[in-house]
């Protein structure tokens, strides 16, 4: 059989991705009235905000809505979004090879079709996990094979409510501008309804230790004693990085006696769930929320037997709170299991939801309903954490905390973190995009089309394109 240069497979790729377009009907006709603001500028339709995954797949499935005044804007460099070759650090993605993500159902924008036309189909039948500096190129690629146009190196710096629109702030390389829209959505990733979990017992000079969202040169802890809470995935990769940059030592802190051994994400992947959790009573997505929120995630088999490979990593269990403090020149670390001297600390301790935390959301945040303005648990299940997270809309959307003085909120919507209690596990990861993009999408494309619902019974009413003109019948 002829091998394609991997130059003409993505080309026959790319042709391949236009006819199944074209197939499907891809873009639809824009139907979106336009709008201005009180200065007589257009509107956009929809910014999201966030040209990683989530917003990419988001911007395709608008687009494939006919929805067309769409405006991406990422903070990051082209080709830096999200965390696959920033602050991850794991050699793969744990998802399956086989999870479609952003392609929304068109076979050849899937990982596979790009993996198989740059790699060949030898490779993608021998891969076990996806490469995450293959799954950034194959970001890229869609970006460009979708015809979406992210705008890089712009910050959502604050939303501002005007009468009819949003007024959205933005940092740019050129300084502070504005830019109105109809409706924002905050792909913002992990951390974008919060921010790093650092625990209270961290007292320590910042420069002594480093969480493992941040992007920072393991090549640092070369020559270094190095201590990491936490034995989810995230602390393993933690791990192997400092040992492979030549840290003299690394005491992995467990706070559990045991391992994590399940991944959620596995049990959580069936239609019945993804797409209907949503649909429960609060009384059940909260209860199943909770319980998903102690489950923890366990590293790669690859990862944790890299990290305990190396002769002079430790791992410690049952080390409950660990608290941090400098003794000296050196990182004191107090736990259940003992005291531990280190040079460096590197905190695999996950994320936070606090939209306090959030500077886009100032002067915002205090008219934006959680949990706790809208369910009171049973009193042993009460958890504040979860409690803080915002309750949301069937889009995705803000919620009033006091029900008509923020009207606004309906059109901020959250694909992050913040809106797993809500809407369930589809915002999160690639897992439950494929479920939570279209009802996002079309809840956003519903708020359209019923705000302009009279300018388009007035379309209607003036329509007269002539389909039918017969001959003259005779007399």
């Amino acid at each position: 059989m002829i091998q394609l240069s991997q130059s003409a497979a993505l080309a026959a790729l790319d042709l391949r991705v236009k006819e199944e377009l074209e197939t499907l009907e891809v873009p639809l006709r824009a139907w979106v009235p336009e709008h201005r603001d009180a200065h007589g500028a257009p509107l956009t339709d929809v910014v999201v905000v966030g040209g990683g995954l989530s917003g990419l797949a988001i911007a395709f499935g608008l687009k494939r809505q006919g929805v067309a005044r769409v405006t991406v804007i990422d903070a990051a460099e082209k080709g830096r979004e999200g965390p696959w070759v920033t602050s991850a650090r794991m050699r793969t993605l744990r998802s399956p090879k086989t999870l479609t993500g952003p392609d929304l159902g068109v076979p050849s924008l899937t990982y596979r079709a790009w993996h198989e036309a740059v790699h060949g189909i030898e490779s993608w039948r021998m891969l076990d996990k996806i490469d995450r500096v293959d799954w950034m190129d194959y970001l890229c690629w869609f970006r460009q094979a979708a015809g979406i146009e992210v705008t890089n190196g712009t910050r959502l710096v604050r939303i501002e409510p005007q009468p009819g629109y949003l007024s959205l702030v933005l940092a740019t390389p050129e300084g502070e501008t504005r830019l109105g829209s109809r409706k924002v959505v905050l792909a913002t990733g992990i951390e974008g309804a919060g921010g790093h979990n650092i625990p209270a017992g961290i007292e320590l000079p910042r420069e002594r230790w480093n969480h493992s969202g941040e992007c920072f040169d393991a090549a640092a802890m070369k020559g270094k004693s190095v201590g990491v809470v936490g034995a989810a995935a995230s602390s393993f990769d933690l791990a192997v990085a400092a040992l492979e940059a030549g840290a003299t030592s690394v005491t992995i802190l467990a706070r559990s006696a045991e391992m994590p051994r399940t991944e959620i994400l596995d049990w959580s992947n069936y239609p019945g769930f993804l797409n209907h959790f949503a649909d429960l009573d609060d009384a059940r997505r909260y209860r199943f929320t909770r319980r998903m929120f102690e489950f923890r995630t366990p590293p790669t088999m690859e990862m944790y037997s890299r990290a305990l490979s190396f002769a002079n990593c430790r791992l410690v269990l049952g080390a409950g709170s660990v608290k941090a403090r400098l003794q000296g020149d050196t990182v004191l670390l107090s736990t259940a299991a003992g005291e531990f001297a280190v040079d460096h600390l590197l905190l695999g301790t996950g994320y936070a939801v606090d939209l306090a935390r959030r500077p886009e959301l100032n002067g915002i945040v205090d008219s934006i309903a959680t949990w706790a303005d809208r369910f009171t648990p049973p009193e042993d299940e009460a958890d504040a954490d979860l409690l803080g997270y915002p309750y949301l809309g069937p889009a995705f959307e803000f919620t009033e905390k006091a029900p008509g003085t923020a009207p606004y909120l309906r059109d901020i919507h959250v694909f992050n973190n913040g809106a797993v209690p809500s809407l369930g596990p589809v915002c999160n990861g690639i897992t439950g995009l494929k479920s939570g993009v279209p009802k996002l999408v079309l809840g956003i494309a519903r708020g359209l089309f019923v705000a302009d619902a009279d300018w388009h019974f007035g379309s209607l009413d003036r329509y007269d394109k002539v389909h039918f003109s017969p001959p003259d019948l005779p007399l």
